[in-house]
């Protein structure tokens, strides 16, 4: 089987980091992956193990794109296009693929509220939809109005041989120039505003009042940094609070974390709590989208109404104060990370949605 797999993102964020587990576990079995990416992307140089095509790409108002796209389909000639991203690519690779006689499918990442007719309008190219969290799928086909069938559900997956427990401490707090004896709180997302990061500023202010030792390290990038920057420094937090930005040794970092806080106010899944779980560390996150797929309060995190300032504080107080708690937590949500989501599990899942659609494919010329 010849695979395309279209990703219009710039940067390794989360799904970009999704695509490259799945075309490394379709290679071990045998599927011929090709990566269409936009010129100067990070993912083209990242050594996916796939042939990689770089093409123009500029957004949702870049009209040319679909022809571009079918351009490289009649040359490659692939049993299917697997389109991951947005930015154009969701708009323009299944009428690409239609113009080209090729089989299409779609994973949609987040959970935003798209208007039903021009939703339809757009996923109708497609074979199949494929949700990463029961949140969107229950929006893809109760909200736009997608037929249950159309509709698979195929989670995202963490490398628990890349994140995993290391035992060791020291890494993290050289690398922020943190005491030796620092309590760490890491939040992992773009600084965007559904990210949630002013409400953890705010919560977080309430915390270091209570413990000396606590500071907040919040990894990535976006358009929020600067406002956030300004933020701490009203709070009169510039000493313990960090904004890292991006990193390519997030791997070797998050195990050292005490506790990840993720306080999303709108989540497809939420990668970096799949992340932290594998690595053991406890996670308090907010209870929206597909973040409740992964946590159950109580048993592999903490769970708090979107938006509570006193429910994230009073909850991260919790995990800070009951080392029993923590330990139980993180035991149960890396067990779970192994066994639920596993890369195997969803390169299987991805490779089955394959199969299916290229029987139908073929059935209907």
């Amino acid at each position: 089987m010849r695979v395309v797999h279209l990703e219009a993102g710039m940067q390794l964020f989360g799904g970009v980091r999704q695509l490259r587990y799945l075309v490394q576990g379709l290679g071990r079995l045998g599927v011929d992956n090709v990566l269409l990416c936009p010129r100067g992307s990070a993912i083209a140089g990242s050594g996916t193990p796939a042939e990689v095509i770089e093409l123009a790409m500029r957004g949702d108002l870049d009209f040319g794109m679909r022809r571009r796209i079918a351009e490289v389909l009649r040359a490659v000639r692939p049993d299917l296009l697997h389109v991951h991203s947005r930015r154009g690519a969701d708009l323009y690779g299944g009428f690409a693929a239609r113009r080209a006689g090729v089989a299409a499918v779609l994973t949609r990442r987040v959970e935003s509220v798209e208007p039903g007719p021009w939703a339809r309008f757009k996923y109708a190219a497609y074979d199949r939809v494929i949700a990463i969290s029961r949140a969107i799928r229950a929006q893809l086909v109760d909200d736009v109005g997608l037929a249950p069938g159309r509709v698979a559900l195929v989670p995202s997956a963490v490398d628990t041989e890349l994140f995993h427990p290391t035992g060791t401490r020291g890494r993290l707090t050289d690398a922020f120039g943190l005491p030796a004896d620092a309590r760490v709180l890491g939040c992992i997302a773009q600084l965007i505003p559904r990210k949630g990061h002013e409400l953890l500023l705010r919560s977080f202010a309430r915390l270091a009042a209570r413990f000396r030792r606590l500071h907040l390290v919040c990894f990535g990038e976006g358009g929020l940094r600067a406002t956030l920057q300004r933020r701490i420094e009203t709070l009169g937090l510039s000493s313990q609070v960090r904004l890292a930005g991006f990193r390519t040794d997030i791997a070797e970092l998050i195990p050292e974390l005490d506790l990840l806080v993720h306080p999303a106010e709108r989540e497809g899944l939420g990668v970096a709590v799949l992340e932290a779980m594998a690595a053991c560390v406890p996670v308090v996150a907010c209870s929206v989208g597909g973040v409740v797929d992964l946590i159950e309060d109580g048993v592999t995190g903490l769970l708090v109404r979107p938006g509570d300032e006193l429910g994230l504080t009073d909850a991260i107080q919790r995990a800070l104060t009951d080392s029993a708690l923590r330990t139980r937590l993180a035991d149960r949500a890396r067990r779970v990370a192994e066994t639920e989501f596993s890369v195997a599990r969803m390169v299987e899942a991805n490779l089955e949605i394959y199969r299916q659609v290229r029987r139908e494919h073929g059935r209907n010329r």
